[in-house]
């Protein structure tokens, strides 16, 4: 095997190890009786800790300054993803949330457009019409079961992390983690009434899962997507990060039982396939744009 090759494969590894971390989000949510904003706040004041500390002793210096604008955009709008995400495990289920949120990249084209000028090809509108059978097979289930309004926070959060991810877009010479540092110091601030209106209990039972978010789930799964993205295309990171939405209920129902309805199923792997295709498509069309 070529060093090329094996630089690939530690790629794919990393980006494959970082979306198992990234699915256990949902289980531990579940596992912290805190109020959400609670949850948030305090897994994101661990990730910032972590983050700063990787920003200063481990992050090479002299990198480019973002845009003010977009950076700020930026971080209010994955503060908000992280929010609504914790919001969403707990008003729905844990299933419902992470793959409503996964119709991101189709939201992240149609607001390409609208805010870069990036139009979007007939692929995205495609994958559209089906998200937008899979939210009603989402809906539909939540109408009956009660959780619609956990539905919809869901599908805001992948709105949201749409959003970051064309504000990252619009500043290509900033430091992406700079942005994810000022998200948790948001989300941070943000959730700080909570704790006086909603006091923690501070068991280890309670204590241990937002640790672990602070530092493992979202720490070092975020060093590890930045390892593996700059070996591996995008398309090989977003595909092999599907492995999230396929493990996280599996871990919610292990742990706590929490099945997924079958209308919930069906209109996670519609939505899935849609974003899968159409991301194939698009970067099918890149490299043969790219041919001499």
């Amino acid at each position: 095997m070529t060093d090329s090759a094996t630089d690939r494969w530690k790629g794919q590894g990393a980006v494959f190890c970082c979306a198992v971390l990234w699915s256990t989000s949902g289980l531990f949510i579940k596992l912290v009786s805190w109020h959400p904003v609670v949850i948030a706040g305090s897994r994101s004041f661990i990730a910032a800790l972590f983050m700063l500390a990787v920003r200063i002793f481990i992050v090479p210096k002299g990198r480019a300054r973002s845009k003010p604008g977009p950076f700020w955009a930026a971080g209010a709008a994955y503060a908000f993803t992280m929010l609504s995400f914790v919001v969403a495990n707990k008003l729905t289920a844990s299933a419902n949330a992470i793959l409503l949120q996964y119709s991101a990249p189709v939201w992240a084209a149609l607001l390409g457009w609208v805010l870069i000028r990036e139009k979007p090809h007939w692929e995205h509108w495609g994958a559209l019409v089906f998200v937008i059978a899979g939210l009603v097979l989402f809906f539909k289930e939540g109408l009956v079961s009660g959780s619609l309004l956990g539905d919809c926070v869901a599908v805001s959060s992948g709105i949201l992390f749409a959003a970051h991810s064309v504000f990252l877009r619009m500043q290509k010479d900033g430091n992406p983690m700079d942005a994810m540092l000022l998200a948790h110091v948001i989300t941070f601030i943000i959730s700080i009434p909570f704790f006086f209106l909603y006091p923690p209990e501070y068991t280890v039972s309670s204590v241990l899962p937002v640790v672990f978010m602070g530092t493992i789930q979202i720490g070092c799964a975020s060093i590890l997507f930045s390892y593996g993205i700059r070996r591996i295309s995008a398309i090989q990171a977003m595909l092999t990060a599907m492995i999230e939405p396929v493990l996280n209920p599996v871990w919610v129902l292990a742990i706590t039982g929490e099945k997924p309805s079958v209308s919930a199923l069906a209109g996670g792997l519609i939505i899935i396939v849609a974003v899968a295709v159409s991301s194939v498509i698009g970067k099918r069309r890149e490299a043969l744009q790219n041919c001499p």
